[in-house]
């Protein structure tokens, strides 16, 4: 079968696995009647040492070919060619009938005007200057320790089970293990049964509102405020009263103004690093509010996205950890620590609350990632995510010294912005509304 030799030019270079390549090839070659129907292929010993390849690509790339129906490998006779092969092109339907295309509206009526647009996003450019909301760089992540650690995993027989449906509140590894982590870095006295793990901090914020409030229900925010978790609590039929965020974080005297005249159900604030303003709840307004979600039995949903980022000295601990009434529901993310793309949170609440919560969940995701939970775990206690945390943080703050810098040269009397104690964002205000700023081209 020297010819197959010659119908068959793998390219090092291309982005298609070696294995798909001499599939499709051979497919090409069938379709174009260069190998018939019935012919006799060579053994995959034989095409791999013809090819210069190992023979279990070529075992991979037969198997494709006999699950696709191309070939068949009959016991002790060899592979061949079918003689009835799949369909070639589709037939030409009768009458004159016009291709068939998906219409942009729907057949059947729906509440458009119920769900409120969220803009898309696509990947960002890797080659242009990107502004956000303060991502992480994931060019530090430890992705060869990740991928090795779920390659291992998945290796282990044990580990099979966690290939099927399991629990909806997430693997026991990880929560066991999370809940040592922030007992020992943010003052929390949990288990495991108080945590239920998410795909991110924005789920958990959904999740945990879609337990707690009804359509109608009053829920205060601050202002300025993160506009995602305000889009959800709209969604789900809030009306919303904003507060405002001073250098102190959320005035807890307009708070309390309001409780003393309405029926709050929930107060979302962000103590550390509040979104979009950067300060930090002080500890006078954090006890404050604490003893008003006791008085007027309120839920307060901590968002505490990037504790780990914080520069200039220990962060004060959440107010989660000083919560001995069981009105704070704790919600933070992994997605800062590691990457976006690793979508992993948690919500910490009494027992009750999380089991509840972990029914909902199941109603619109059945569970998560249970081999990446058990990877993250891992990576967690072999100190993996602790040394990536340390080496972060020296380098954020770096840049954060940096940009502001250039803040400072570049923009004087233009902007005002004060340097961020932690986090990935700065701040800033423009003191001038005709201000335009140019970039370089390309950028």
């Amino acid at each position: 079968m020297s010819l197959l030799k010659e119908l068959i030019t793998i390219d090092d270079k291309s982005e298609v696995s070696v294995y798909l390549q001499i599939t499709n090839l051979i497919i090409h070659h069938i379709r174009h009647g260069r190998l018939r129907k019935g012919l006799k292929l060579p053994g995959s010993r034989e095409l791999a040492v013809m090819l210069g390849i190992n023979r279990m690509t070529v075992v991979a790339a037969y198997q494709e070919l006999e699950a696709q129906g191309w070939i068949e490998m009959l016991p002790k006779k060899g592979t061949f060619v079918k003689a009835n092969l799949p369909v070639l092109s589709p037939k030409q339907l009768a009458g004159n009938v016009a291709d068939f295309s998906l219409p942009e509206q729907p057949g059947f009526n729906y509440d458009q005007k119920r769900i409120i647009p969220v803009a898309f996003s696509d990947f960002p450019p890797t080659d242009k200057l990107a502004f956000n909301d303060g991502f992480p760089d994931v060019r530090l992540a430890p992705i060869e320790e990740f991928t090795r650690c779920m390659r291992s995993l998945s290796r282990l027989s044990a580990n099979k089970k966690y290939l099927q449906y399991g629990g909806a509140q997430g693997t026991l590894l990880l929560r066991q293990t999370l809940a040592n982590f922030l007992c020992d870095t943010r003052g929390l006295s949990i288990t495991a049964d108080n945590i239920l793990i998410t795909k991110g901090s924005q789920m958990g914020i959904f999740i945990a509102t879609s337990v707690i409030i009804n359509p109608g229900d009053e829920v205060i925010v601050g202002v300025p405020g993160y506009r995602m978790a305000n889009l959800t609590f709209q969604q789900l039929g809030a009306k919303l009263i904003y507060v405002p965020v001073d250098e102190d974080g959320m005035d807890i005297n307009a708070v309390e103004k309001l409780c003393e005249k309405k029926k709050i159900r929930l107060v979302y604030v962000i103590p550390h690093h509040h979104n979009p303003t950067t300060v930090t709840l002080s500890p006078e307004r954090r006890m404050h509010l604490l003893k008003l979600a006791t008085k007027y039995r309120f839920a307060i949903i901590e968002d505490d996205y990037d504790y780990d980022f914080h520069y200039s000295s220990k962060p004060i601990m959440p107010m989660a950890s000083y919560d001995s009434k069981g009105n704070v529901i704790y919600i933070g993310t992994l997605t800062k620590t590691f990457a976006p793309a690793v979508r992993l949170g948690f919500i910490v609440a009494p027992k009750e609350f999380i089991q509840t919560a972990t029914y909902f969940r199941k109603h619109i995701d059945m569970q998560g990632d249970s081999l990446m939970e058990n990877a993250i775990a891992e990576l967690y206690k072999d100190g993996t995510i602790a040394r990536h945390i340390k080496k972060s943080v020296k380098l954020y703050k770096e840049r954060r010294d940096h940009f502001c810098d250039c803040l400072q040269k570049e923009l004087t009397g233009h902007i005002s912005f004060k340097v961020p104690d932690g986090g990935m964002s700065v701040y800033t205000t423009f003191l001038k509304h005709d201000l335009k700023i140019i970039f370089p081209q390309g950028v």
